[in-house]
């Protein structure tokens, strides 16, 4: 029984639940990003290009074809526009996600230097310190 109440005793920690709510909002986080990047960040810079950013790619090699006109080897691209788009999720979830810690490190910051209102044996115990000083 002590392995499974051990376990048990791990599996609850705080740290842990944390951890795991935070992978999950992380997760549907990163989809919003993706979502964002996609519908609305690349169109506005394809605006400017003349193009949507994930359709932007380099032909490297052109398709092979048969005498028969059936595609032997397809072409090969470099699909740039993908690779912006996902450095631009990466850059706007590192940027929030620095946001949130800042913020978080913020308000631990306040609350470690909010002075802890004295309990009722240390007020008894300071107006008797108090007493016997006069």
């Amino acid at each position: 029984m002590g392995f499974i109440k051990e376990f048990k005793d791990f599996a609850v920690k705080g740290n842990l639940v944390d951890i795991a709510v935070a992978f999950v909002m992380g997760g549907a986080f990163g989809k919003v990003v993706t979502s964002f990047t996609e519908g609305v960040v690349s169109p506005l810079i394809g605006l400017i290009g003349g193009a949507d950013l994930t359709k932007n790619m380099i032909q490297l090699k052109a398709a092979v074809s048969d005498e028969t006109g059936k595609v032997v080897q397809e072409a090969v691209f470099l699909k740039w526009g993908d690779f912006a788009t996902a450095i631009i999720n990466f850059i706007l979830v590192a940027f929030v996600m620095f946001l949130v810690i800042k913020g978080i490190t913020i308000l631990k910051k306040k609350e470690a230097e909010a002075p802890a209102a004295p309990s009722s044996t240390d007020q008894l115990l300071m107006e008797i310190r108090d007493a016997l000083k006069k």
